[in-house]
C-alpha cells in the first residue's frame, strides 16, 4: 500500500512544476471560493423554497427555477475548478490533473445553459406582452419542452469543442480553457455560448419597448394603463437579465476580441473569471430577492 502511494506521488511530482506565484493569487482564489460558495447556498435555498411551496410552481417560476439551477450548476463547476487552482497556487505547482479538460467542458455547458435559460425567460415575457391570447405558447408543457431542448443543445454544442482538442491547460491561469485566438472553433463557441442568447434578449427588449411605447399612445382606459405599467416592469426585468449577462461575459469577450489581433494580457483567464464569479452571486441574489423575499 505504501509503495502504491509513493508511486502515485512520484507520478504526480513528475507531471508538476514548481513556480513562483503572484502575491494576489491566493487572496483572489479565497475570494472566488467564498463568492461561489455563497452563490451555491443562495441557489440551493431558492430551489428548496420552490420545491416546498406549491404556489411557486407556476410557469414563470419554472423558468426562473431553470435559470437558478443553471446558475447553481455553473457555480459548482467553477468552484471545483477554483479549488484545484487554489491547491496548485498554494503549493506553488503547475499540475494538470485528469479531470481538467472535463471541468472546462462543464463550465462551457453550464454557462451556455444559464444564458439560454435567461433567453427563455425573455421570450416568455415577450409572448405574454404581445400575444396574451396565445395560451398554448404559454403552457407549462410547452415551456418544459423548451427547457429540455435547451439543455440538450448546450450539452451537444460543446462536443465539437471537446473533440477538437483545443481545450488545453493554461499554465499561468492554472485552468483548462480554449486559447483566446482567431479560429473557427473559437468563433463557433462564442456564437453559441454568448452572442446568440445575448442578441436574442436584446432583440426581445427592443421589441417590447417599441410595443409598450406604441400602446401608451393609445391608452384610453385604466385597465390598459395598468397593463402598460406591468409590461414596463417586465421590460425592466429583461434589462436586469441583460446586465447580468454583460457582467458575466464582457471582460471575457474583451479578452477574446483582443485575442483575434494580439495576445491577451497575462493572467487574462484569472481576471475574466473574477467578474464571472461575482456576477454569478449577483444573479442568484437577484433571483432570491425578486422572487422569494
Amino acid at each position: 500500500m505504501n509503495a502504491s502511494m509513493m508511486l502515485l506521488d512520484t507520478l504526480k511530482d513528475s507531471n508538476s512544476t514548481t513556480i513562483n506565484n503572484q502575491l494576489w493569487f491566493i487572496p483572489i482564489d479565497v475570494l472566488l471560493i467564498i463568492c461561489l460558495t455563497l452563490a451555491i447556498i443562495l441557489a440551493t435555498i431558492f430551489l428548496l423554497i420552490v420545491l416546498i411551496d406549491s404556489s411557486c410552481q407556476t410557469v414563470p417560476m419554472i423558468l426562473i427555477t431553470n435559470s437558478c439551477f443553471s446558475g447553481l450548476s455553473l457555480a459548482v463547476a467553477l468552484l471545483w475548478s477554483t479549488i484545484v487552482t487554489f491547491h496548485n497556487d498554494l503549493n506553488k505547482i503547475q499540475y494538470q490533473d485528469a479531470t481538467c479538460i472535463m471541468r472546462a467542458y462543464f463550465i462551457y455547458v453550464t454557462f451556455a445553459a444559464l444564458c439560454y435559460s435567461l433567453l427563455l425567460q425573455a421570450i416568455y415575457r415577450y409572448i405574454i406582452v404581445v400575444y396574451p391570447i396565445r395560451l398554448s405558447w404559454q403552457s407549462k408543457q410547452r415551456q418544459l419542452f423548451l427547457i429540455c431542448l435547451s439543455w440538450i443543445f448546450v450539452f451537444l454544442y460543446a462536443v465539437p469543442v471537446l473533440l477538437k482538442g483545443d481545450i488545453r491547460y493554461e499554465v499561468d491561469d492554472q485552468i483548462c480553457q480554449m486559447p483566446l485566438h482567431l479560429a473557427v472553433i473559437t468563433v463557433y463557441n462564442t456564437l453559441c455560448v454568448y452572442f446568440i442568447p445575448v442578441s436574442g434578449i436584446i432583440l426581445v427588449y427592443i421589441k417590447i419597448v417599441l410595443y409598450v411605447k406604441e400602446m401608451s399612445k393609445n391608452v384610453t382606459t385604466a385597465n390598459n394603463l395598468i397593463r402598460a405599467q406591468r409590461e414596463l416592469k417586465m421590460v425592466h426585468r429583461i434589462g436586469i437579465l441583460i446586465s447580468i449577462l454583460l457582467g458575466l461575459g464582457v471582460p471575457y469577450a474583451s479578452f477574446l476580441f483582443m485575442g483575434f489581433f494580439t495576445s491577451p494580457p497575462k493572467y487574462h483567464f484569472r481576471i475574466a473569471y473574477i467578474f464571472i464569479d461575482i456576477s454569478l452571486v449577483e444573479s442568484e441574489l437577484n433571483s432570491v430577492e425578486n422572487n422569494v423575499i
